[in-house]
């Protein structure tokens, strides 16, 4: 089989692989590059949606699902996923096309399409596109994520997709039992450095919400609606955290779809008694009677992008018995990002110096480096290695030390093709 990358070519965003043989074409992951500073987003290499047979889908977030809709205006192909995949991915990729400001090549039919189309599986349950056998594993980064292996002729790749070797207290650590591999695709976002220990970054969290509680103000915690803003309501409560925490934004959709599958999750019982001990916020009323006492609040936007996290901002600034925890990852140019820097939010389009007090804690939803080597030390056979979806240097860096593990390792470019 002959491997082409598409897209996460030494960047972080809009990953899509090609897998051919001589009878079938599939896609992996078939994302987008959200764009910053009003900037429109990237989209992976064109393919032919005639010459497609089906698409492999490792989880929902819209650098590995953005681009997939654009492949169903003219026919139906096959989407392979989890069942919770699917659902989460509907929802975001709906919410993008209602936010968008941008062209985008698609519209909700095609998102419709996409959905209609899926071919949902579990975790280790094989399937055939063809004439390749594909099977997904847990991927521990979020409700339903997987990572690929693919086989053919008696020849095995593995495609990482976003992979999180540590598990969390809503999922389960990567499961990484896969056999022998001859290709190995690998994400690189952390490749140069290793985590907060999460017992730490669990603790310092906890204390700085009972600070901030206990100094009369409100803790806002801007998340992605996705896994992480769950995972700080989970946390929370397993330290027996006494205050209100609400909970808002897109992030209420997510909770409805991880309930209605708990079969995906580390401890179904606990999430479901979080759940209903978290109060949830439905509407403008609730969400300004909310914030009149102090408590702690969890919403998107996680980068501070839109969504409900403007009105957090605006009426929770200036007040210096606040607080705002940042729990994910700010990438470059974010209103996010430039909180964290220079202690500035922009509000009502204007710069403003913020008086709540910032810190940041790791929660990250991806393998450090510790766990990215780990990983590959444990996989048996000696596998070519790719490194994508990390910036240049960090590809390039990750391939080379790579190489000093005695196997052949190389960061791609877009465009460029292996044979396995």
């Amino acid at each position: 089989m002959r491997v082409t990358v598409l897209g996460s070519a030494r960047e972080v965003g809009r990953s899509a692989f090609l897998v051919a043989t001589d009878k079938v074409k599939v896609l992996l992951d078939y994302g987008i590059l959200l764009g910053h500073r009003n900037e429109p987003p990237l989209f992976p290499m064109h393919v032919k949606p005639k010459d497609i047979d089906g698409v492999v889908l490792t989880h929902a977030h819209l650098d590995h699902s953005g681009c997939i809709p654009s492949l169903f205006l003219s026919r139906e192909i096959p989407v392979h996923a989890t069942q919770p995949t699917m659902e989460l991915a509907k929802v975001l990729l709906l919410d993008m096309i209602k936010i968008s400001g941008f062209y985008l090549p698609f519209e909700y039919m095609e998102v419709m399409g996409m959905i209609d189309s899926a071919r949902t599986h579990y975790y280790r349950e094989e399937f055939d596109v063809g004439d390749l056998r594909i099977t997904l594993h847990n991927a521990g980064h979020i409700v339903g994520s997987a990572f690929i292996v693919v086989e053919h002729d008696g020849r095995r790749m593995l495609y990482t997709g976003d992979i999180n070797a540590r598990g969390s207290r809503i999922l389960e650590s990567a499961d990484l039992d896969v056999g022998s591999i001859d290709l190995l695709i690998t994400e690189s976002t952390y490749a140069m450095e290793d985590h907060q220990p999460r017992e730490e970054a669990e603790r310092l969290l906890v204390e700085f919400a009972n600070e901030v509680v206990e100094r009369g103000g409100v803790l806002f915690v801007p998340a992605f609606s996705v896994e992480r803003a769950q995972e700080i309501a989970c946390v929370l409560r397993a330290y027996n955290f006494k205050y209100k925490v609400a909970i808002d934004g897109m992030a209420i959709k997510a909770n409805e779809i991880m309930l209605r599958h708990p079969r995906f999750l580390r401890d179904a019982e606990f999430f479901s008694d979080v759940m209903k001990w978290l109060r949830w916020i439905r509407g403008w009323g609730e969400r300004k009677r909310m914030i009149r006492e102090p408590c702690v609040v969890i919403s998107p936007a996680g980068m501070l992008v839109g969504g409900n996290a403007l009105f957090y901002m605006e009426n929770l600034a200036d007040d210096k018995r606040n607080g705002i925890a940042m729990v994910s990852y700010q990438g470059e140019g974010t209103p996010g990002r430039k909180l964290l820097e220079q202690g500035v939010a922009v509000i009502d389009g204007k710069p403003r110096r913020v008086s709540a007090e910032v810190r940041r804690f790791d929660f990250s939803g991806h393998s450090g480096r510790r766990e990215l080597f780990s990983m590959i030390r444990g996989i048996r056979g000696s596998p070519r290695v790719w490194t994508v979806h990390g910036d240049d240097d960090t590809c390039t860096r990750f391939a080379e030390e790579i190489m000093g593990m005695g196997l052949q390792a190389y960061a791609p470019l877009a465009g460029e093709s292996v044979d396995v």
